[in-house]
């Protein structure tokens, strides 16, 4: 398994395990069930199971684009060190965001996001040279 694969599975483990810690923030928050009905009308969750909610979220909507660019190196045969070190960044950037934004670091959170992102512009850079 290559390096960027490596981290494609250790970003899905991330965000399983992300959706796990929401799941049980919900459930303390609300009951399981309220959780296991139709969930019309739930309330909106607060304190830390409302920013594990969010994180999950943000990490569903990076992960896609994560995902689609390592794909892409692997089935291209372009993957490289450079592309090995953009799935490195973007694994601990997304794991350093996710405990951040949990525990309610606003700007460093930002900060964490934006490492992970890096880390993938260097995967797409590499990918570009390629046309």
């Amino acid at each position: 398994m290559t390096p960027d694969l490596k981290y494609l599975l250790l970003s899905v483990v991330l965000c399983f395990v992300q959706m796990l810690v929401s799941a049980i923030g919900a459930n303390q928050q609300v009951g399981l069930p309220t959780l296991a009905g139709n969930r019309e009308g739930l309330p909106e969750f607060k304190g830390w199971t409302g920013r594990a909610k969010r994180s999950h979220a943000n990490m569903i909507e990076n992960l896609v684009l994560f995902a689609a660019l390592v794909l892409i190196a692997a089935a291209a045969g372009k993957a490289n060190a450079m592309t090995a070190m953009g799935a490195m960044i973007f694994f601990w950037g997304r794991l350093a965001y996710a405990v951040i934004y949990i525990a309610g670091i606003a700007w460093l959170r930002t900060v964490a996001w934006f490492v992970s992102v890096i880390g993938m512009a260097l995967i797409a850079i590499e990918l570009l040279k390629a046309i």
